[in-house]
């Protein structure tokens, strides 16, 4: 388990001394299956680093609708905002699964900054390829067909959880319909309708929480 801590990048980017001291203050939490461990528009002054399981971000619009931002896995952070301004939450973070976790807060991470650079640039590089990753979301909203973000949500979540069989790439990704189409941005509906048509195809084979993917190839041509 401690090697999948020093995946994250804030380890990543320390000697192994410092990774161990940075570890020894982190708080370690253990989230059940659909339990929230924040929730958006509460105060947060804490970031979080997955050591098993996963955790989805999401987020309620006016009207009650829900999207998903993200699912992430071992060896991923999230919260990082807080750490540089404490403020109200901008998302919910539920277990998608039993997960546990390791908690930094914004005290405890001070002296790290003031006597780490590197530190600091870990963390910086890490907020850079979320927003460069909110950016390309939006613009597949903009751009993308529904089968298309279906087929890049599904590559994306092999690219993660994927796990190579002699029938081709099992991805484990524990959402239901629903919950995908929350993080494609479209109804479930349109959704059922993209997987059926890949399914049709050959290219992918649907299973509970799980798809197989059988053709790697064609599927990350669609999601181009």
């Amino acid at each position: 388990m401690d090697e999948v801590f020093l995946q994250a990048p804030l380890f990543a980017a320390l000697d192994a001394e410092g990774a161990s001291a940075l570890r020894a203050s982190l708080t370690e939490t253990e989230v059940l299956k659909g339990n929230v461990l924040f929730a958006e528009g509460e105060p947060g002054d804490r970031m979080y680093v997955i050591l098993e399981g996963k955790v989805k971000l999401g987020q309620t619009s006016g009207d009650g609708r829900e999207s998903l931002l993200a699912v992430l896995g071992p060896g991923e952070m999230f919260g990082e905002l807080s750490l540089f301004d404490p403020g109200a939450r901008t998302s919910t973070a539920t277990a998608l699964t039993d997960a546990m976790v390791l908690g930094l807060g914004h005290q405890q991470l001070r002296p790290w900054l003031a006597g780490r650079p590197e530190v600091a640039e870990a963390l910086l590089q890490a907020l850079a390829r979320r927003l460069r990753r909110t950016n390309e979301a939006m613009a597949d909203l903009v751009f993308s067909d529904v089968p298309g973000r279906v087929a890049k949500a599904l590559m994306d979540l092999g690219e993660k959880f994927g796990t190579v069989t002699p029938d081709g790439l099992m991805v484990t990704h524990d959402m239901t319909q629903e919950e995908i189409a929350q993080l494609v941005g479209a109804s479930r509906e349109t959704v059922n309708k993209a997987l059926a048509d890949f399914a049709q195809r050959g290219w992918i084979r649907l299973e509970s929480r799980q798809v197989l993917i059988l053709d790697v190839e064609r599927l990350g041509k669609r999601a181009r």
